[in-house]
Parts: structure tokens; sequence; C-alpha cells
């Protein structure tokens, strides 16, 4: 991987802050470091392409939008069906995060699914289609209690 210029530095830290509600954000952040909007977005669209930036993502509070209750759902689910049992439940709406961990000594679930909902009662039954859909019945479901920390990571500081 080629080394970070100080602008791409610069440009990554600024978009680990908040993204202007503004009609041309992009021009506001280029603004905020001294550059025009058509440097910003080439610098921009070069880290895409080099794969250094993947994606952009909105980060929700839920519990503001009505979401109350939450949950991570760790699945006890045979290895040659993980790929095909996470793809299916990836295509639940209520279903935010999907991912395959290593099982832990005395631990034995392998797949975690983050489900979203309106209370815990909205979350089981989800839960439930999820698991008539996929045929797997070993989970558990593990509700947050309380937010001590929600922060996305920061590569660069300013």
């Amino acid at each position: 991987m080629p080394m970070l210029t100080d602008l791409e530095k610069k440009i990554i830290a600024l978009l680990q802050t908040d993204i202007p509600v503004v009609k041309r954000p992009f021009l506001e952040m280029a603004e905020q470091i001294g550059i025009s909007e058509e440097l910003f977005l080439k610098v921009l669209g070069d880290l895409n392409d080099q794969g250094i930036i993947r994606r952009f993502g909105a980060t929700i509070k839920h519990q503001k939008s009505g979401f109350n209750a939450n949950a991570m759902v760790a699945w006890r689910v045979d290895e040659d069906k993980v790929e095909k049992t996470g793809n299916i439940m990836s295509t639940f709406d209520e279903i935010t995060h999907c991912y395959r961990r290593d099982p832990a000594p005395g631990w034995e679930y392998n797949l975690y699914t983050m489900v979203h909902a309106s209370d815990e009662e909205a979350c089981y039954a989800i839960v439930k289609q999820i698991s008539n859909a996929v045929g797997e019945t070993n989970y558990t479901l593990l509700f947050s209690r309380q937010e001590l920390k929600k922060t996305s990571m920061k590569y660069f500081e300013d």
C-alpha cells in the first residue's frame, strides 16, 4: 500500500467527522482545509479507487428514531453453512450487521447478527422469523442494556 500524502490524511481525518447536512457537503469540507471541491473529490475518488476508502456509512442513533431494543444474536451454525446462512440473514431489513467469528472455549457461537426493533418482544419475533428462514435454532439474544461508548474509528487526527 502506498504512503498517504498529507492532503490524503487531512481528507481522511475530515471524513471521520460529521459530514455537513448541506447541498454541497464536500465543498464545505474542502473549504475547511483550503482546497477546491474539485480537488477534494478527485483525491476522494483516488482513495476509493485504491481501496483505501471502501465506503461511506451513516450512523443513526437508533433509540432516537424509535428502535428502543437491539440485540446481538449469537448463532451456532455448521461451518459449511455459515456463508449461505449469513447471506440469507443479511436480507432481513432488521439486520444491520452480520458476521462470522471463531468460537471461543465454552462459547459455541460463530455467526452474529444485530437486530433492531421497537421493543424486545419484536426482536424475539424477528429472530424467530430468521430462525425459520434459515433452519437454525441454536442461538441466544444478547440485549443492549447500556451504551457505554459508541464512536467511529479515528485513523488520523487533525
